[in-house]
């Protein structure tokens, strides 16, 4: 049985460091992706630096990658662009899971993390009266 989850929600991302990031729940969209400001492949290595100095979250840390691949997404505008794309880890309601994320400049969106519906579909219903429904069960343990 699928889990609900509502329209936006926290989520933790450990092999990133990154815990109770918000998320956009978006069955628009067929992938996930996380905001990214600075990306550069150096010999063969990705080398990025997750979100931005205004959010709290952020910090400075470059991570390197040395698996990643480039994914064409078509944005909601229409227009295709060349992303680079990560396997990691994200925590939703205790549980692990594997998961793609491509790399975009998400700076003037509301949430730095949107999970599309590649990632959702098996997992989860989305119910969009409903918010942060793993984060009120990761709070109640």
């Amino acid at each position: 049985m699928k889990r609900e989850i509502g329209r936006i929600d926290k989520a933790d991302f450990p092999q990133l460091n990154m815990y109770n990031i918000e998320v956009k729940i978006d069955t628009g969209a067929y992938t996930s992706s996380i905001h990214c400001k600075s990306v550069k492949v150096e010999d063969n290595y990705l080398k990025c630096v997750f979100l931005d100095k205004d959010h709290p979250n952020y910090q400075e840390r470059e991570f390197i990658f040395d698996e990643y691949d480039v994914k064409v997404v078509k944005s909601s505008n229409g227009l295709a662009q060349a992303r680079y794309r990560i396997k990691t880890n994200i925590v939703l309601f205790g549980k692990t899971h594997p998961i793609y994320l491509t790399l975009s400049d998400r700076e003037e969106m509301r949430f730095p993390v949107l999970l599309g519906r590649n990632f959702l579909s098996r997992k989860y219903v989305v119910d969009i009266n409903k918010t942060n429904l793993s984060y009120k069960l990761k709070n109640k343990e």
